[in-house]
């Protein structure tokens, strides 16, 4: 953690800093220096000049200077550091950024994070290890959206959704009362999501879903998030897509494109058609580690509770079961309770229990650089993390072609 040096541990307990889980607030600030305005900056000068700036190594700079060499040199040890401002060719921030899949599959294309924002404690330490920078917190609070830069040009959220109602927005409407993105006591994440876009209006969007998004409350959630998109000025354009032709797992996600029409025009929409979609031909086999730590293998216990509980469910005609691995196909979609017992994706071994998949191999599963990508956490942490992310290579895909149109843009600024 930032300031480990110089005993942060008890700098907290003086109450001197609020803390956001683990990490101090101005901890956050100054791993995001070169993005904050100036009065944010201000504050991340005074925690460093107060805390860090007399560690041997900085006595002899100016604090500016000591700044960008304490980043430099955080920038150094993490694999996957942000572009600097010459290098990028558009700018996004990262919401409900969990462990960075949306981070690395833009930062891949040419831009530039300028803010991230993640609540869980586990997956901002993950991201911090990855990228140098720790996501500010809770985006609902009003402080945590304070930071975010005035203009960006890419909103990117894989955002949970809860449920609402499109009879609850009409009901609203005869009563006329604020619904959608003006009620704050609606309490919907999606409306953060909406509230950001009014506010700052980026020239698109970029969010992901899961699969049922589009049928939820008989299809009336999705009439309540595209009309608000289209409401706000944007143009909207969505569709089912599978991880299986980027990585051996079925998993189908819905994904919603939009771009400012004040800014691009009436006509202006996003084709799915373009997104390319290689092959659905990959095996599991071929992302498995060929040593493997026996803790993977489950008890006999547990094995045999599975095919007892699959039996008893099969019996009553219902589908729960686990999923053992045919090694040349693909897996089932993997989920945040994996770590629980690993049910849905089994792998076979001979004359023993067949196995979890480990963390490294879950990277792989969905698509993460594997081998460079860092996991901080233990491992049912790191299975919660890597069951709630994205598909890294398929959201690289779409983001080629929202990518095409905004740095074509930027290019005639």
């Amino acid at each position: 953690m930032i300031g480990k040096k110089i005993n942060i541990e008890s700098y907290k307990q003086k109450g001197n800093i609020k803390k956001q889980n683990n990490f101090l607030a101005d901890e956050i600030l100054l791993t995001h220096f070169d993005t904050l305005s100036n009065d944010s900056k201000k504050i991340a000068k005074s925690y460093f000049k107060k805390n860090i700036h007399q560690i041997n190594g900085f006595r002899n700079l100016t604090l500016e200077e000591a700044i960008q060499q304490y980043l430099f040199e955080i920038k150094a040890k993490v694999p996957f550091p942000a572009l600097s401002k010459e290098e990028a060719k558009f700018t996004f921030i990262d919401l409900f950024a969990g462990i960075g899949g949306f981070r690395l599959a833009m930062q891949s294309l040419g831009g530039k994070c300028v803010f991230s924002s993640e609540y869980d404690k586990y997956a901002q330490q993950t991201y911090y290890a990855n990228f140098g920078e720790i996501p500010f917190g809770d985006i609902t609070k009003s402080e945590t959206k304070s930071f975010i830069p005035k203009k960006f040009d890419i909103l990117c959220a894989g955002f949970p959704c809860q449920p609402f109602s499109i009879a609850g927005v009409a009901k609203k409407n005869s009563l006329g009362r604020k619904h959608g993105f003006e009620d704050v006591k609606q309490g919907n994440l999606f409306f953060h999501i909406a509230e950001i876009i009014k506010e700052h209006r980026p020239k698109a969007f970029f969010l992901e879903n899961v699969k049922n998004l589009v049928s939820h409350d008989k299809g009336n959630t999705f009439k309540v998030i595209k009309n608000i998109l289209e409401e706000l000025g944007y143009s909207f354009d969505s569709k089912v897509l599978d991880g299986k032709h980027f990585v051996p797992q079925h998993r189908e996600r819905t994904i919603i494109v939009g771009f400012d029409k004040s800014y691009y025009g009436s006509d202006i929409s996003f084709d799915f058609n373009k997104v390319v979609l290689p092959e659905p031909n990959h095996k599991i086999k071929k992302i498995l580690d060929k040593k493997v730590d026996p803790k993977y293998t489950l008890s006999n216990h547990l094995w045999n509770y599975l095919q007892e509980y699959a039996k008893k469910h099969k019996a009553k005609g219902n589908g729960f079961g686990f999923g053992l691995v045919n090694l040349e196909g693909i897996s089932r979609t993997m989920s945040a309770r994996y770590y629980k017992d690993g049910a849905e994706i089994l792998i076979p071994q001979e004359n023993r229990p067949p196995r979890r998949l480990t963390p490294k191999e879950c990277a792989a599963l969905q698509g993460f650089p594997f081998r460079e990508f860092k996991i901080p956490v233990s491992d049912n942490q790191a299975y919660k993390q890597f069951g709630n992310s994205v598909v890294m290579p398929l959201i690289k895909s779409v983001g080629e072609q929202i990518a095409k149109i905004i740095a074509r843009e930027n290019d005639f600024k």
